[in-house]
């Protein structure tokens, strides 16, 4: 018997960086009422307040939910009526200057798209991310840009050469996520067991990115039970099958 359902976001709840529609906000609620969730992506936690935690219904089970921005790097719970950080694994000055400055290099490589919509690279602490449109690129943009993940995959090699300490995973369907070594998504399934006192077994977890060289990929590398899906039009449909299934 599954006790916790873990998400990625983009792609899989959300469209990319998107705020939840309402069917799916629904959706989660009702899961929380009979489960505990998690969420997992390489977002910051501002991001997650606005695309995710605001659009939840006034009386959902925020007790039973785990936000885990930056791949994991992060932990958030809710208790006493607000979210607190419980843990955070952040780069030091000197690594954060090496990534920035393999970034640099590597994009220079890579050549510049047509068009680039605000900052390329976000610092969000304990991962740093980049996106090669920009951090506001529209989705149709996105998508158009690199279906086949060459670009990216191409980008990624030179990163991990030249970071070779360092996790460099494929994010959402522009992004880079750059962490520590050993920190992505299985570590925050790991840390997940830990806080929320479930098995292993006890979890099941619904990501787009579950191919190799995927973000989501290293949670069922760990041997956890997992979902590739779709969008996030599929991943609604199993979200309420499963609570009908846990009622």
């Amino acid at each position: 018997m599954k006790r916790l359902v873990a998400f990625d976001l983009d792609g899989t709840l959300a469209e990319s960086k998107q705020p939840l529609d309402e069917p799916m906000a629904a959706s989660l609620s009702a899961l929380l009422d009979v489960a505990m969730a998690a969420v997992i992506s390489g977002g910051d936690w501002p991001q997650f307040e606005k695309q995710l935690v605001s659009r939840l219904r006034p009386d959902t089970r925020l007790d039973r939910l785990f936000i885990m921005p930056t791949t994991g790097a992060k932990l958030f719970r809710f208790s006493d009526g607000t979210w607190h950080q419980v843990y955070a694994e952040t780069f030091s000055p000197k690594e954060r200057d090496r990534i920035l400055a393999a970034l640099d290099r590597a994009t220079a490589g890579a050549g510049s798209p047509d068009h680039i919509w605000g900052p390329q690279v976000e610092d969000r602490g304990s991962q740093i991310t980049f996106s090669a449109l920009g951090q506001e690129a529209p989705i149709d943009a996105k998508k158009a840009w690199d279906p086949d993940m060459s670009k990216r995959q191409a980008m990624q090699r030179m990163l991990s050469a030249a970071l070779p300490d360092l996790s460099v995973k494929i994010g959402g369907s522009t992004s880079i996520d750059i962490t520590r070594a050993g920190v992505d998504k299985a570590f925050a399934i790991a840390r997940l067991v830990e806080h929320a006192k479930v098995a292993p077994d006890a979890i099941l977890f619904l990501g787009d990115a579950i191919y190799p060289g995927g973000n989501d990929e290293p949670v069922r590398s760990a041997g956890i039970d997992s979902i590739r899906v779709r969008d996030p039009a599929e991943t609604a449909a199993i979200i309420d099958a499963l609570v009908a299934w846990m009622r």
